[in-house]
């Protein structure tokens, strides 16, 4: 196959186009549309200013890009931009394991108003039930595993409660106690059940009639974005293909005490669905069910994303941006809409989470799973931005969810992250109906401090610079109902969100085969001093994509994995500044020094270059915990009015460099991880406590990179830094014994920088200053900026006696290749020698046969005349005689006839 073919994309005849503010109303978009031969076929969602357009008279596919239309819809007056829609290459998860004929015996129940074997659907069409558990679709990927089991275990700790649904004594996810459940009954019987909130399931529609959900079903939460109406209904087939919508609702929303299948976890919540999955799924198809009625809905639940087939690295398009932008700023009435994700299924591909841009995003809650004997699931991936988790499916032997299926059905085979999304989505429903004020941040916020660890088995449990225990499998841990629903009535909103983006120089460093490299970042962020979300957004090349590992290190110690191995992942293409989101460090403060590990494992000459980096930091810089009212040093110091409302958009640090900051033993004290009841560390104490602040100023800006536009600094900020001048304009020079470096005065200049004098002409006088120049990015240290003046290299390279700095591997592999060569030379050379003394021997014993054959031919042959032998004998000797005297005779000068 032609890989140049096989990445193209396939272009559809729909353009979404972008109006100018003036000109954002639905008349102007149909003027648009009319005045270029265009359809329009509606706004994209509740994203302002946007339309969707098609033009009828191109192909619906095709691999080209149609520039003519481009271009004609940007000349336009009224468009800022417009976009062509491609279709998003995604695979449905069909992996069967196991086929069972009495499977539908045990696992669908006939329902009294559903008895016969057909269904006639809302088209009145007749389907077939089937018990095949296939998925098949043209879009996003769903995300569960299907597995067929003959039976169902019941534990014998089940609790039967007053629930007459058939399958309720069955949901061991729900009703296990002893710490083995998500603590949901306890919330019901606080009669938090989900009512007001709303949920909508964004996947391949709702079977609204079906009698377990039809109480529940909310068309205001509804829509067929794939055949643009309002109707969510699936497409029914002969392999049920589109039953996963159903089954996810089942999970948040099924009604109880009827009768009928199961209990939802919310099951009072009103519940929609979102046809969005079977058929071709774009970047404004996505838009269109992320923004969907954002005022009404308060709960997205998502279980589908980019293949997890392990090589994959995609993420939302420009318009589905915008709409988790739109969602988390304008939903709910400004509190911001809940987007609740399933973290992946590609375990077995050594898929990692972080290459999925939808969990690795900080507007989602990404949710894994755990089997029901708190194992990791062998589908399970692993990655730093998943947030927490809930039951699911596991291996052979264990159970699975039990839910609403297709045809008014039920089934107890649902499986895979698709059955941890909604179980999460349900959950924030009963919280939400706890408090209704609660923001998008603050559940995030409940959900780290009250999630549990206990009773979940994974190797890499660690616990972060404020002591929560946290993993790459499991998050912080399991949901905890009944704990965020206490924690929530109690809750007071976080402050607003700060951001600090630290960017390091331009590097072009080189990472070797087996080797690694390490990057540092000094930090120091005034507005952001309690952690959220973390980004490091890494450019970088490489001969083999999947060969790459990337960990991050806290200035506090925690260590996050951005990305691990992906052994199917043979792209050339690298990260083009591709944002690596961890939550590990949850509520440390970013000040200080943060270490960046590139890891490269290829083989021989696989090389990798990390091109730049940047760190992204979202968080509060006051505690965001502000249950307790006791006073500490920074809110007797700083009142919530004194902080800027607006984050800080800048390539640079936050200006204002804050006093230095000390992290006390008592925030990294490690917590037992199997004894541990929850997160939340915030209830004893106040976290603030644990920060000290010192008298002195600390300047920390190495590594970091000042726009031009933004090389001035504050004042203030100069205080104590060694500066000559206050005017801005003038604080180029130093006091002697300083340098200037970023604009700053220091003492020396820092790693990978050079000393450089300056002379200036200042009131009459010339003034020296010394100021630092960046090396090479191969030398650690340097006299000079040339590549062959280097002073000092980096641990994997070697300094060279001109100044050179040549990685270790590649001198060992350069020595190794000349030791080769020259053993291949001398093997070479010996065998030359031995073939040219064969050839001589042969040709010397064929001359000597030669010079033998000629002399031979010279004597005169004999022909037999009839005599007898001996008589011949005679005249031949006789003949030999006559020769042999004749030759002697005329050596000898004697004449013939004298002879």
């Amino acid at each position: 196959l032609n890989p140049v073919i096989c990445d193209s994309k396939t272009f559809t005849n729909e353009f979404a186009v972008c109006l100018k503010a003036n000109k954002c109303r639905q008349t102007d978009a149909q003027s648009l549309a009319d005045r270029h031969g265009f359809q329009l076929v509606g706004q994209i969602g509740s994203i302002d200013c946007h339309y969707l357009l098609r033009l009828n008279h191109i192909s619906k596919r095709s691999t080209d890009l149609s520039h003519s239309h481009h271009s004609l819809l940007n000349g336009d007056s009224d468009v800022v931009w417009t976009q062509q829609q491609h279709i998003k290459r995604r695979v449905k998860r069909d992996y069967i394991y196991g086929e069972d004929p009495e499977y539908r015996k045990d696992t669908d129940i006939s329902l009294p108003l559903s008895t016969n074997t057909s269904h006639h659907n809302s088209l009145g069409i007749q389907t077939i039930r089937h018990s095949k558990e296939e998925q098949s679709l043209k879009g996003r990927r769903k995300r569960d595993f299907v597995r067929l089991t003959s039976s169902l275990r019941s534990s014998p700790n089940t609790k039967r409660m007053q629930f007459d649904d058939p399958r309720w004594p069955q949901m061991w996810y729900l009703n296990r106690g002893q710490g083995l459940d998500m603590n949901v009954q306890m919330a019901w019987n606080k009669n938090i059940t989900g009512l007001g909130s709303v949920v909508t399931i964004l996947d391949d529609g709702l079977e609204k009639d079906h009698p377990d959900l039809v109480s529940n079903y909310d068309p205001l939460a509804s829509f067929d974005v794939n055949n643009h109406d309002e109707d969510p209904m699936p497409r029914y087939d002969m392999i049920d293909s589109n039953r996963h919508g159903t089954r996810c609702a089942g999970e948040v929303a099924a009604n109880a005490n009827n009768n009928i299948c199961a209990v939802g976890v919310a099951y009072n919540a009103k519940v929609g669905g979102v046809r969005m999955l079977d058929g071709d799924v774009t970047d404004a198809v996505e838009a269109r069910s992320l923004s969907l009625n954002p005022q009404h809905i308060d709960i997205y639940s998502a279980s589908w994303g980019p293949d997890d087939d392990g090589k994959t690295v995609d993420g939302p398009g420009e318009l589905a941006t915008r709409a988790f932008i739109d969602g988390v700023t304008k939903g709910r009435n400004g509190l911001g809409s809940i987007f609740v994700w399933a973290s992946g299924n590609g375990g077995r591909e050594h898929d990692n989470c972080n290459c999925d841009g939808y969990t690795n995003s900080i507007w989602t809650l990404s949710i894994s799973s755990a089997t029901e004997n708190g194992l990791v699931p062998w589908y399970s991936e692993a990655c730093s931005s998943t947030l927490a988790t809930t039951y699911s499916s596991g291996s052979y032997g264990e159970r699975q969810i039990i839910t609403t299926d297709l045809h008014h059905g039920c089934t107890s085979s649902h499986t895979g992250t698709s059955a941890s999304a909604p179980l999460a989505a349900g959950i924030c429903a009963l919280v939400l109906e706890a408090n209704p004020a609660l923001t998008w941040r603050d559940m995030q916020h409940i959900v780290v401090q009250t999630a549990r660890p206990a009773n979940l088995h994974a190797r890499d449990w660690k616990t972060n610079g404020v002591g929560r225990n946290v993993s790459h499998s499991f998050g912080y841990g399991l949901l905890d109902a009944n704990a965020m629903i206490d924690l929530a009535k109690q809750w007071v909103t976080v402050p607003s969100q700060k951001l600090c983006e630290v960017r390091s120089q331009p590097i072009d460093k080189l990472v070797p085969a087996k080797s690694y490299i390490e990057m540092s970042l000094k930090v120091s962020c005034e507005n952001v001093r309690f952690l959220e979300h973390i980004q490091a957004k890494v450019t970088l090349t490489a001969t083999r994509r999947g060969d790459i590992h990337v960990y991050l290190t806290s200035p506090s110690g925690t260590r996050s994995t951005l990305l691990a191995q992906r052994p199917m992942d043979n792209s050339r293409s690298g990260f083009q500044n591709w944002p690596f989101m961890t939550v590990h460090s949850w509520g440390e403060n970013p000040n200080g020094e943060w270490r960046l590990e590139i890891h490269n494992e290829g083989r021989y000459y696989s090389r990798a270059f990390l091109k730049e980096w940047t760190l992204v930091m979202f968080g509060t810089s006051v505690n965001p915990d502000r249950r307790q009212l006791k006073a500490n040093h920074w809110s007797s110091n700083h009142s919530h009015s004194d902080i800027p409302s607006v984050p800080l958009t800048t390539s640079s640090p936050v200006q204002d460099f804050p006093n230095r900051i000390v992290v006390s033993e008592k925030s990294v004290t490690k917590a037992p991880i199997l004894n541990i009841k929850h997160n939340n560390i915030g209830e004893d104490e106040d976290n603030s406590e644990n920060i000290e602040l010192a008298d002195s100023w600390s300047i920390l800006v190495h590594g970091t990179r000042h726009s031009k536009n933004n090389d001035m600094l504050s004042e203030g900020a100069m205080s104590g830094s060694g500066c000559a001048l206050s005017d801005p304009v003038l604080r180029r020079y130093c006091l002697p014994g300083f340098l200037l470096f970023n604009e700053v005065c220091i003492e020396s200049c820092p790693e990978g920088y050079f000393m450089v004098e300056k002379s200036a002409k200042l009131d009459e006088q010339t003034n020296t200053s010394v100021s630092c120049n960046r090396c090479h990015y191969s030398c650690r240290h340097c006299f000079g900026s040339n590549d062959n003046e280097c002073s000092q290299c980096f641990s994997d390279a070697t300094l060279h006696r001109n100044g050179h700095c040549f990685a270790k591997e590649l001198v060992q592999e350069v020595v190794a290749l000349e030791k080769w060569y020259t053993a291949v030379a001398v093997v070479f050379l010996c065998l030359c020698f031995v073939i040219l003394t064969l050839v001589i021997y042969i040709l010397t014993d064929k001359n000597a046969n030669i010079l033998c054959c000629l002399a031979s031919n010279t004597r005169r042959t004999p022909v037999y005349d009839g005599l007898p032998l001996k008589a011949h004998h005679s005249v031949v000797l006789s003949a030999d005689s006559y020769n042999s005297k004749r030759n002697k005779y005329q050596i000898e000068d004697i004449s013939e006839e004298d002879l």
